[in-house]
């Protein structure tokens, strides 16, 4: 019998965001717009937080995340809050697929266009006000640094960085740094988000990395050396999960599952735990898991943040049954496949939905790893 986890990643967990109040949506709009002081918006800000960090004390799960509520994104932080990006986004790289069979390309992330600084904490800052706010397990967030490389070298001007490998130094140092800001406050429990690694499983993306001239393969190792780069300096007690997105509309990014790229993912990231989405067929069996060596956990993402239904236990208990033949139950735990709501805006789903599904989560990491 599998036991509870008193260390993360938890056995019931989510994956940090959740929808923004209108209230919030309205006073940041307000605040853009020069109609409300900075001071008020950190306000509103705490208050909104405070609430959504009682419904997930509610619920009971595993870490509690200030719903990315300071944040207007999962990935934009990072180019608000550096100096060396440009403004204006850049083009798509890969294309969403719909629920309905529509196809479209998402924003591409901004050109680096002069030497890369942390003018400010990325997500520091944040941690350290939710830590006043809950006195559970709390975790901290980041995006991996292969995000601002989403379009290949094509992401960097070469007069600032002559290569890829001076480009990712930067950026990994950019990572060090505040992951060591993280520590200090008290952090010890990190979720990076990496998006590439995961988009690159579908053969159809890997063929156009290969007509932009690059070598998908290539890409995937440098991706992974570059989150090994980031987190080799932090300390001990610090705990880092990686959750692997395919994109959070529809189908993704991406079709199929992570068997491309699942020896390498499991084995040579130097990470404690993998967030892996299963929502959807698209995501494919749960054979890669054969891979995940001991010692290290995978944590589930087969409750949906797109879709309005809320999954039955029994059949998430049947589908961690299934994902229990590829690798130990007690190196498995449960989630949603990804946030609820990835920007700021309200989310697909209604407060009290994303509650009963959190709620969901719970109840049935209770019964699948009793203590």
């Amino acid at each position: 019998m599998a036991t509870a986890r008193t260390n993360p990643p938890f056995r019931a967990e989510h994956v940090g965001s959740l929808p923004r109040p209108e209230r919030l949506l309205q006073a940041r709009e307000a605040f853009r717009a020069g109609k409300l002081a900075k001071a008020e918006l950190t306000q509103i800000e705490d208050e909104c937080i405070r609430e959504v960090v009682a419904l997930q004390e509610r619920v009971g799960i595993g870490a509690i995340t200030d719903g990315e509520f300071r944040k207007t994104g999962w990935r934009e932080f990072l180019f608000e809050k550096c100096d060396g990006f440009a403004k204006e986004p850049g083009e798509p790289a890969f294309e969403f697929t719909t629920f309905e069979g529509a196809k479209w390309g998402a924003q591409g992330e901004p050109k680096c266009i002069a030497p890369l600084k942390r003018r400010e904490p990325l997500s520091a800052d944040d941690f350290a006000t939710l830590k006043t706010m809950t006195a559970r397990p709390i975790k901290a967030n980041l995006p991996t640094p292969s995000i601002a490389h989403f379009r290949g070298d094509a992401t960097f001007d070469r007069a600032v960085y002559p290569d890829r490998q001076a480009f990712f130094a930067a950026l990994t140092a950019i990572m060090r740094e505040e992951i060591a800001d993280l520590a200090r406050r008290g952090c010890t429990y990190l979720q990076m988000d990496e998006v590439p690694i995961a988009v690159l499983c579908d053969p159809k993306n890997q063929q156009r990395v290969r007509e932009r001239g690059e070598n998908p393969n290539g890409l995937i190792d440098t991706y992974i050396d570059a989150i090994n780069d980031s987190i080799k300096e932090r300390p001990a007690g610090m705990t880092v999960a990686v959750h692997m997105c395919r994109g959070n509309v529809g189908h993704g990014m991406a079709d199929g599952g992570y068997e491309p790229v699942a020896d390498r993912m499991f084995n040579l990231l130097e990470v404690d735990g993998f967030f892996l989405e299963y929502d959807t067929p698209r995501a494919g069996d749960f054979a890669p898991l054969r891979f995940l060596p001991k010692g290290k956990v995978a944590v589930l993402g087969l409750v949906s943040t797109k879709l309005p239904e809320v999954e039955s236990a029994d059949a998430l208990k049947r589908r961690i049954t299934d994902a229990a033949r590829h690798a130990p139950l007690e190196q498995l735990a449960l989630s949603p496949q990804c946030g609820f709501s990835s920007v700021a805006r309200a989310g697909r789903l209604a407060p009290d939905l994303v509650e009963r599904k959190l709620a969901r989560i719970v109840e049935v990491a209770a019964d699948m790893w009793s203590a």
